[in-house]
């Protein structure tokens, strides 16, 4: 079997992976605040914890992998965006969520195996609030329910490589009056009639943020799992205090065996503000017309431990290979392995830069068939070449019709654009209109297909078809589309072009 090395934060060195138990590996990963769309920096470890889900899967088979990732739906900052949207907080949570899903799909993200909520899960907070204060660790202050850091004060901090009086000292937050330590954080606060609350033993309130995830992963994962991730950024207080409430609440197990935590992101080799003008989300990109695929290529250009800046030109380096190997595949069939130099590079400390320079060197040596297997182990493509990846060919295609819409727009000959835009349209054939030029970004698949029904067997034998008996023909959608746009453009020059 495949070893795996994996930098643990815990005691700052790689390590050796060792699962628990090898039949269900566990991971927990930090997931969203649901209040808005995903900005890029949140991204970075959707994408680096499912290249590590995919390499375990790959090992130790897919059914022996549980991955948890959880939703924040209970926050004062989806308070706050209800309050001033004068939406319902369930309205803006469930928006929200299915935004973050469909964002990180189109970034080759799979589905974690488990993706609680907040709410769904207040009764076992409060259980494990209740108990730590039975153990000592936990007390209520005004309606309040607060860890106290000293009952864990010899562990407290070893995570960050903080001590606790290092901590208190550095402190610039106001520290409200019934703490009886600065460092106490909440596990429980009350709510006014205006918030989300829920009854429990201190009244009506809600749980603090860092209670959510001990309890979703002891109730999904048990008391000791193998790997717990998230960005660097969550290491002090979220995941410092989420050991110290799991192991006080169930000092039998070791809460998670190794953590690990990504780097942060910048744009353009500046801190991602708005202030600055480089702050976007996932989605402004997607419709820019950046790929879903791009995006996680150049992700994975930089190892996860190390700061990944995005730059433009990053972006369109990797767009040119990308499309580069995709045209190298597209013929290539599955059922290769991936090329083991790929694999080992994964199971370093999950090097996906020298993964990608390998990728390189398979290009270059035209072995497609690992090419293809290795693009798919890292997320890189699905089962089909992405479409996007083909529409230079269509611009080329139909650039007569392209050209003849650009010069009536120089004219100014507005009218004369719209109807050579709305004739392809008929055809089931989109342009857009973007910085870099006109391009056709889609092409509706009945008018494909339909084209593909109407040809004669001279014709699907000369275009390299299979029969498949009863007068069908096998082909890809992929591969008819070239032959359609032709189609059109002959359609074109018999009809319109006088």
């Amino acid at each position: 079997m495949t070893e795996i090395k994996l930098y643990n934060t815990r005691t700052r060195k790689k390590e050796r992976f060792d699962p628990i138990d090898p039949d269900n590996v566990r991971m927990y990963v930090c997931g969203p605040t649901v209040y808005d769309r995903a900005h890029l920096g949140n991204a970075r470890p959707v994408v680096v914890f499912d290249v590590l889900y995919r390499l375990l899967r790959h090992v130790y088979g897919s059914d022996h992998v549980t991955y948890v990732r959880n939703f924040t739906d209970v926050d004062d900052k989806i308070n706050a965006r209800a309050a001033e949207s004068g939406r319902e907080i369930s309205e803006i949570t469930a928006e929200t969520t299915q935004w973050f899903l469909d964002d990180m799909g189109e970034l080759g993200a799979l589905e974690p195996s488990h993706m609680p909520r907040a709410t769904q899960y207040i009764p076992q907070m409060v259980a494990m609030i209740e108990d730590l204060i039975v153990k000592g660790h936990a007390y209520e202050a005004e309606g309040h329910v607060l860890f106290a850091v000293d009952s864990w004060r010899e562990h407290y901090g070893k995570l960050s490589g903080r001590s606790v009086d290092d901590m208190i000292a550095g402190a610039r937050v106001e520290v409200a009056p019934y703490k009886r330590n600065p460092m106490d954080f909440v596990l429980w606060k009350p709510s006014s009639d205006d918030l989300p609350g829920w009854d429990s033993p201190w009244g009506r309130g809600r749980p603090g943020w860092h209670i959510e995830c001990s309890a979703m992963a002891f109730e999904l994962l048990g008391e000791s799992f193998d790997i717990h991730g998230g960005g660097n950024d969550l290491m002090f207080p979220h995941h410092e205090n989420e050991i110290a409430q799991s192991c006080c609440a169930h000092p039998e197990g070791d809460f998670a065996k190794v953590w690990m935590h990504n780097e942060m992101l910048q744009v353009e080799g500046k801190k991602m503000s708005k202030s600055l003008g480089n702050f976007f989300t996932v989605r402004d990109l997607l419709e820019q017309g950046v790929p879903g695929e791009v995006i996680r290529f150049v992700f994975l250009s930089t190892h996860y431990r190390k700061p990944m800046d995005w730059t433009a030109e990053k972006a369109r380096e990797a767009e040119a290979t990308l499309r580069k190997w995709y045209g190298q595949v597209s013929e290539a069939v599955d059922g290769a392995e991936p090329y083991g130099a790929i694999e080992q590079a994964l199971s370093d400390d999950l090097n996906t830069a020298l993964v990608i320079t390998e990728l390189h060197q398979l290009s270059n040596a035209g072995d497609t068939p690992a090419l293809r297997a290795s693009l798919q182990l890292i997320g890189l493509m699905g089962k089909d070449v992405p479409e996007w990846s083909q529409k230079s060919g269509w611009n080329d295609i139909v650039s007569d019709i392209i050209e003849a819409r650009m010069a009536a727009k120089r004219e100014r000959n507005f009218e004369r654009a719209d109807e050579i835009r709305d004739w392809l349209l008929e055809r089931g054939i989109k342009i857009t209109d973007a910085p870099s030029g006109t391009e056709v970004s889609a092409v509706d698949a009945k008018n494909v297909m339909d084209y593909a029904h109407s040809l004669g067997e001279e014709e699907h034998l000369a275009l390299g078809h299979r029969p498949q008996g009863e007068g069908a023909w096998s082909f890809s959608q992929a591969d008819i589309v070239p032959t359609y746009l032709r189609h059109v453009l002959s359609e074109w020059q018999r009809e319109v072009v006088k």
